[in-house]
């Protein structure tokens, strides 16, 4: 069985969920540390220009967005299910809400000056000037903005109650019974918030929400072992990509395998990944490019959330 392999950093909130999604899992994985900014000239071997971290790479496949990361990693070990039976609309849907709305709120709860003081203090003034402007780049694009510190601050309250309300069900230790996708994408935002005690408060105010993340966070990040990114290059070049999805190909677009086209996220990070189109199911999308560093790899990508163009 080829190895899973996560390029990520340690900060990363969407990161974090991908390791305590493989916690959950019990799975065995590799890690290759990227840096927080571009240039990630190892990384854009892999990806064609896909920034954004996590990435996940199985020999020669390459998986982008944590929500297909999800679904990767339900195919590599089927229980613990991260969409239940039953639940897989109200989980992925909800899943949905909070990596976008509600990690939205985080990130500009935790970016407020106070925040960013304690969470920056140790760092040299260059560093902050770099991470700033690549954060900007990042978010130059897309549909995604920057919510305004005040709004945030206006609509946390309101998350945070309906999430203390619905943990206060009895029955249940997770969102939605058992533990699922949701319980990850409600807890990455919430453990950023977590990181300096200017925000902490904002999730240890809600007895029942801290003592669910204590939970979501004691799955813990599973067993891993470092691999520098040269390692990961040659396991994509060495290796031929995996069998593509054998159920039918979807496009109401006119689209047809083969084509030369172009994939980029939609909210922020929007950097397009140039290939032949190979597949495009109801959840993914499979593009086929070359890299003189890389060889030939398979980038996969959600639907949702993408768009797909002519190139």
């Amino acid at each position: 069985m080829t190895e899973l392999i996560l390029h990520h950093y340690p900060t990363s909130p969407f990161a974090e969920k991908t390791r305590l999604m493989l916690g959950f899992k019990g799975l065995s994985w590799r890690s290759v540390l990227i840096s927080p900014v571009m240039p990630k000239p190892d990384l854009v071997a892999l990806t064609g220009g896909y920034r954004k971290t996590p990435v996940l790479q199985v020999g020669a496949d390459i998986y982008c967005d944590t929500a297909l990361i999800a679904r990767r990693l339900d195919q590599e070990k089927a229980l613990p299910a991260f969409f239940p039976e039953g639940q897989e609309f109200t989980v992925a849907t909800f899943a949905a809400w909070a990596d976008s709305v509600l990690f939205q709120h985080a990130v500009s709860l935790v970016f407020q000056p106070e925040s960013v003081a304690v969470r920056f203090a140790r760092l040299p003034p260059e560093a902050i000037k770099a991470f700033v402007a690549d954060r900007a780049q990042l978010f130059s694009g897309g549909t995604a903005s920057r919510l305004p510190l005040e709004q945030a601050k206006h609509q946390w309250p309101v998350f945070m109650a309906r999430l203390e309300q619905q943990l206060q069900r009895e029955e249940s230790d997770y969102l939605f019974g058992e533990p699922s996708i949701a319980d990850f994408a409600v807890a990455h935002p919430l453990w950023f918030l977590k990181g300096t005690p200017v925000t902490s408060p904002l999730v240890d105010e809600y007895p029942a929400v801290h003592a669910w993340l204590g939970r979501v966070l004691g799955f813990g990040h599973g067993a891993y072992s470092e691999l520098s990114a040269e390692e990961a290059l040659e396991i994509a070049r060495s290796t031929a990509p995996a069998p593509l999805p054998e159920d039918g190909f979807i496009d109401p677009n006119g689209f047809k395998v083969g084509d030369p086209v172009s994939v980029a996220a939609i909210d922020y990070g929007v950097d397009p990944v140039v290939g032949e189109l190979l597949y495009a199911g109801a959840e993914e999308l499979i593009v086929r490019r070359e890299d003189p560093r890389a060889g030939v790899v398979h980038v996969h990508f959600p639907r949702l959330g993408f768009k797909l163009e002519k190139h």
